[in-house]
């Protein structure tokens, strides 16, 4: 409500002296106070954004720690440098290019046109924080695909393709579904089936696209040396340390709270009238518990599927599983309960360990299993959304158009599922017409793996100086100490 000094003057009564400057004075102290109100809205939007976007690049730590622990020994050095490489080459990309292909707007459906280097922001609609927090996930997409090709790859490939995705592949995706221009984005006013695509913190966009990529370059390279025997046998080659993994995956899930909860980007919102209790803080408190639910009955579905099938309770394939949970329950986190969360993180686990015996049947080598992982059980969660989205809370997050079709079993027909099968088909298609042929081309040009005699050495020797562990002499033998890598029958 605006005070107007009309309005004002005439209740200052008879006796005043000047009610005309009186009201005008009045008036002005209450605007003076309610700009200092709104600076402070966008003041802690902007603040909740920047620890959103911070959680978020934590999680670079973790790719980093469950990667180094998920390869042998004598590959450590090289799988942390391409995790570095991965954050400072999309920073540049994807502030020169990959930021404006994503949020460039006013533009077309398919790709943005405004914003390259930052020029134009800050703006009405984005501000540095958001460009710090849409980084965060492009170098995460681009991460996802590093764990699929590890052990094998030349380090000019690990440039060439990281610097590509989030500089163009990425932003791309991100535009169809997130930009209120992208021709799948439910801020659109042409609704895709009047619904859009409502994949909130990334399972797609995200999550598939890493996979995805990362698949074609696991699949082009093929397996590493001693993953299969003469015979065809599947032999284990197993991460070095389980401790590396545990501590990477306790990072992301933690970081995890930055990535879905973080996504709303602002939460100074107020659902209804103001002055109430329940508002956009309380939906991102229910998106992390829905995360939470998700990752947690992941994690124990997969203790117990595991152990029925191999007989061990193995940590590594705990950790897996959680991060499926959490790949799967990204996309829905802010429209579902959390009770639909425990289903969606149940057939996440589910769906992982099917795709890898997939991969073993046909001999696919993915060390972190990313593939799998993030392609598979984000394209699940991208099903799981259009299944499970509660009319109220699709209402609430995605305002201005009331009764717009929400989860097949939550009574909202079958529209948004459409247009999420779409979503899955058009991120398969446009990852295999782009990266798919880059890898081919690098492959082609000699560019993409290692050598065999390097790939035995390991290439923390052959490419990068020496071993990301050093060894002491015994002080009594003088022998020196060496560690001991896990056998076939181990």
């Amino acid at each position: 409500m605006a005070c107007s000094v009309d309005t004002l003057a005439p209740f200052l009564g008879p006796n005043t002296t000047n009610a005309v400057a009186a009201a005008s004075y009045i008036c002005n102290q209450f605007s003076g106070v309610s700009d200092r109100f709104v600076d402070t809205g966008y003041a802690i939007d902007s603040t909740y954004l920047l620890f959103s976007a911070y959680l978020v690049f934590s999680m670079q730590l973790g790719f980093a720690m469950l990667c180094a622990g998920s390869v042998r020994a004598k590959n450590t050095m090289n799988i942390m440098l391409t995790n570095v490489l991965d954050a400072a080459a999309g920073g540049l990309f994807y502030y020169l290019f990959g930021y404006a292909f994503a949020w460039g707007g006013p533009s077309n459906g398919f790709i943005g046109r405004h914003f390259f280097g930052l020029k134009e922001i800050p703006s009405n609609s984005f501000d540095y924080s958001n460009f710090l927090y849409q980084w965060a996930f492009a170098i995460a997409a681009a991460g996802i695909t590093s764990g699929s090709i590890a052990e094998r790859t030349q380090f000019v490939a690990y440039l060439i393709y990281s610097s590509f995705l989030t500089g163009f592949v990425y932003p791309v995706v991100s535009h169809w579904f997130w930009s209120p221009d992208g021709w799948a984005s439910p801020a659109n006013s042409n609704l895709l089936f009047g619904s859009g695509v409502i994949d909130f913190a990334g399972s797609g966009v995200v999550h598939m696209v890493g996979g995805i990529a990362g698949f074609y370059g696991a699949l082009i390279e093929g397996p590493r040396i001693g993953r299969y025997d003469h015979t065809g046998r599947s032999v284990a080659l197993r991460g070095h340390s389980a401790s590396l993994v545990v501590l990477g995956t306790f990072l992301l899930w933690f970081g995890w709270y930055g990535f879905n909860p973080g996504s709303f980007n602002k939460i100074l919102v107020t659902y209804g009238t103001s002055g109430g209790y329940y508002g956009q803080w309380s939906a991102v408190g229910r998106t992390a518990v829905t995360t939470t639910l998700a990752g947690c009955t992941a994690a124990l579905t997969t203790l117990f599927g595991k152990r029925i099938l191999s007989g061990h309770w193995n940590v590594t394939d705990v950790c897996n599983g959680l991060l499926g949970g959490f790949a799967a329950i990204t996309a829905g986190c802010s429209v579902v309960e959390p009770w639909a969360a425990i289903i969606c993180g149940f057939v996440a686990a589910l769906v992982l360990i099917g795709f890898n015996m997939l991969a073993e049947k046909f001999k696919y080598d993915d060390p972190l299993e990313a593939a799998q992982l993030h392609g598979g059980c984000g394209a699940w969660g991208i099903i799981f959304t259009g299944l499970f989205a509660k009319g109220e809370f699709v209402d609430q997050v995605y305002p201005g158009k009331p009764g717009r079709p929400h989860g097949l079993f939550m009574g909202g027909g079958g529209k948004l599922l459409a247009a999420h099968i779409i979503q899955i088909l058009v991120i398969i298609g446009w990852v295999s017409a782009t990266m798919g042929p880059l890898f081919y081309i690098l492959h082609k040009f000699k560019l993409l793996r290692i050598s065999p005699e390097d790939e035995m050495a390991g290439m923390d020797l052959t490419r990068h100086g020496g071993f990301a562990y050093y060894h002491e002499e015994d002080p009594k033998s003088g022998t020196q100490m060496r560690r001991i890598e896990p056998t076939t029958s181990t």
